[in-house]
């Protein structure tokens, strides 16, 4: 069996030594000031933020959507053609780019479809 020797022993015990004693050093401020109570106290001149109404929050939901389904649609689209551009004849290679090229096409089909979904969603919810 491999033993470790008495000098390397006590380098290491006393890196570990310094290592926890750091890392108390730090904790124990952070620990200390997150268990002091204090008050809180509400700031009456700031009114409340205003609620939406349901089409409102619906037609902000469809921008983000279409938007955040655009731009995958997009990545994919960049990716299909670097794949397909460093192919060098690979078949393999060939189709990882054209299944990026279908993730991309279908990406952008369903970020056209989106907003009407949404408007389904809006109908059968009743906003």
């Amino acid at each position: 069996m491999f033993r470790i020797p008495a000098r390397a022993r006590a380098f290491i015990h006393s890196r570990t030594a310094r290592r926890v004693g750091r890392t108390a050093a730090l904790t124990c401020p952070v620990l200390l000031l997150l268990s002091v109570s204090t008050t809180a106290y509400a700031d009456l001149s700031v009114p409340a933020p205003a609620v939406n109404s349901l089409p409102v929050v619906i037609a902000n939901l469809r921008y983000w959507l279409v938007g955040i389904l655009a731009a995958l649609a997009t990545l994919f689209l960049v990716l299909a053609g670097v794949y397909w551009a460093t192919a060098g004849g690979d078949p393999a290679q060939v189709e990882r780019a054209k299944g990026a090229l279908r993730n991309a096409l279908i990406g952008y089909g369903v970020a056209v479809l989106a907003p009407i979904l949404l408007e389904i969603v809006q109908g059968i919810v009743g906003g």
